[in-house]
């Protein structure tokens, strides 16, 4: 099996796949693990899980609606869902992760 997958959240259940595709020459002086590609924007923080996002892009598609504005102040300006730019992904440090998780 070359995926994985990565629950965050347990609350709201994200469930992510994480797919492998093949291994690629390292570069000299960048940073790892990095994120390559990917695709639309993560769900805003404490959005209410799958349904609470799927009501926040109701809501966002409809400028009329009257939730709408406090929609967006609660998500501090706009938001674009097909957004997507994998300089944004960040990552722990899998070593200290790692040292961690052995600490206890």
């Amino acid at each position: 099996n070359r995926n994985a997958r990565y629950e965050y959240d347990f609350g709201d259940s994200w469930i992510h796949t994480i797919k492998f595709e093949k291994i690629i020459q390292a570069t000299v002086g960048e940073k790892y693990p990095k994120c390559i590609d990917g695709q639309m924007a993560c769900p805003p923080e404490d959005c209410g899980g799958i349904g609470g996002y799927y009501d926040l892009l109701s809501v966002l598609s409809d400028p009329k609606n009257e939730e709408y504005n406090e929609m967006i102040e609660w998500l501090g300006g706009e938001f674009d869902p097909e957004k997507f730019d994998p300089k944004d992904v960040s990552f722990d440090d899998p070593k200290e992760r790692f040292e961690q998780m052995n600490e206890g």
